[in-house]
């Protein structure tokens, strides 16, 4: 199995914006069938080193990795979303 997490820093973290957002990447569950897990959080702390939104998901394989990263739901509602809102974003993946 993949882990695939993904942190991203807001241009606009109020909470309103952090909440839209954590929505938008809860929407793929039922969408994006190769998710086997997903996991959406909002940090309260904001420190300086923080992130505002944390994506956590689980797949089966490398290649549902590659399959989830065209596929046209997150292509076209969340990668758009995200694109738009985000100021950075780290990210890791591995096998659990």
């Amino acid at each position: 199995m993949i882990r695939h997490i993904v942190c991203f820093k807001l241009t606009d973290n109020s909470p309103e914006a952090c909440e839209k957002t954590r929505r938008v990447l809860l929407s793929m569950q039922g969408k994006v069938p190769q998710l086997r897990g997903l996991e959406v959080g909002v940090d309260f702390l904001h420190s300086p080193r923080s992130y505002d939104v944390i994506l956590q998901v689980t797949l089966d394989s490398r290649e549902d990795l590659d399959a989830y990263q065209q596929d046209p739901y997150h292509v076209s509602v969340v990668k758009k979303h995200m694109h738009a809102v985000m100021q950075s974003s780290i990210s890791m993946d591995y096998q659990i």
